[in-house]
């Protein structure tokens, strides 16, 4: 993989690059849409071109249980076997196992868990999670790290962190090991809670080991917006400036413009596409609840600034109809439309850091979705 930063905004930090990996390129920011199984839902790999879609983020655990590794590697790997035509990313499944944790026992050797899917007992050590994602082909691969919620007392917030810290330095070992360097890159993942010492501390240790890139995660677990920002502004100072940053799991617009002001170029959330399948769209003017009696005689699109298929041709009224009748277009046209204001998003910003306005247009931007919808 090759990491290329194009143009920094001086005023702010932000970062337009090119990322290319196996023939492909991906400009930053970009936001990966996820497909969590293998597939975004209600979407297929074409719609998902013509939405702008870089990068599709699948999930090592949910894929590891259904359909199982060794088909998706007779298959030749994730890209082929959804019959994506792009860049691929697999979460190690920490997050996963975090959300999970009745079914879930964390030690230093790994992670013991029941599947949520027929609570059969499964183990899991971070050179196993490496093999795995091996087998799964992803272009970029995680290591596995123990994402915490919020609040947290500090002793609990180091040992994570220093778990994470081996873990990932096992990983890299294995990494090394099997030879997956010629085909994939990883990125670590740096842990700490809301304790900048600690998250500095894991940066510093990762960046002693070495990676490809570098993921900020166990943020927008709860904690506060200022306590996000303060941790993602230490943790992106303390990372190298020529390599990748990654902050995983946020999905607000809004917080996504002001992390990308503090240096960020990768992102990922389901917010999206799961908000969509809710009848909640994301507009140049805010969100719009669509399913809202008030929209039942509103025949203006979703957002008369979006060009993409759903406002071209469909009111909103007409969608308001869709949910509330629960017929499958009605997840289809929301998703789409949502993943497409998503990938825009990210085409303003680097066209904004490229020409140097994006101060101005962040400005702009974050004054129009704070005003009231209408």
């Amino acid at each position: 993989m090759e990491f290329e930063i194009i143009h920094i905004d001086a005023r702010t930090g932000a970062r337009a690059g090119i990322i290319r990996n196996r023939g492909f390129t991906a400009y930053t920011p970009v936001f990966m849409t996820v497909g969590t199984q293998g597939t975004v839902k209600a979407l297929s790999p074409k719609d998902l071109k013509q939405a702008g879609v870089q990068i599709v983020l699948a999930n090592t655990y949910h894929l590891y249980l259904r359909p199982g590794t060794d088909i998706i590697a007779k298959a030749g790997g994730i890209a082929k076997f959804m019959s994506w035509d792009g860049l691929t990313l697999t979460d190690s499944g920490g997050f996963q196992i975090f959300s999970m944790a009745d079914l879930t026992k964390i030690e230093r050797e790994g992670v013991t868990f029941r599947s949520h899917l027929d609570g059969s007992l499964h183990f899991l050590s971070p050179e196993q999670v490496i093999e795995i994602q091996g087998e799964i082909g992803a272009d970029i691969i995680m290591v596995l790290d123990e994402c915490t919620g919020y609040p947290l007392s500090f002793e609990r917030a180091r040992k994570s962190a220093e778990l994470t810290i081996e873990w990932a330095e096992r990983s890299r070992r294995r990494f090394d090991e099997l030879g997956l360097g010629k085909q994939q890159a990883i990125f670590g993942i740096v842990q700490g809670s809301t304790y900048e010492t600690l998250r500095r501390r894991c940066a510093e240790e990762l960046k002693q080991i070495g990676f490809d890139g570098y993921a900020i995660g166990g943020l927008s677990v709860g904690e506060p917006k200022s306590a996000m920002f303060e941790m993602l502004t230490a943790t992106s100072d303390a990372l190298p400036w020529e390599q990748p940053r990654y902050l995983m799991g946020v999905g607000f617009p809004e917080d996504i413009v002001e992390s990308v002001a503090r240096g960020i170029d990768m992102f990922d959330c389901v917010m999206p596409t799961r908000n969509a399948r809710n009848g909640s769209l994301f507009t140049s003017r805010g969100k719009l609840v669509v399913k809202n009696a008030a929209y039942a005689e509103d025949f203006r699109p979703v957002d008369p600034e979006c060009d993409c298929y759903t406002c071209k041709h469909f009111s909103r009224a007409y969608l308001r109809h869709l949910f509330n009748a629960g017929e499958l277009l009605a997840p289809y046209l929301a998703t789409l439309h949502n993943v497409t204001f998503f990938q825009k998003l990210m085409v303003q910003m680097r066209q904004a850091i490229v020409e140097d306005r994006f101060s101005e247009w962040r400005k702009g931007f974050l004054s129009k979705v704070s005003s009231e919808q209408d």
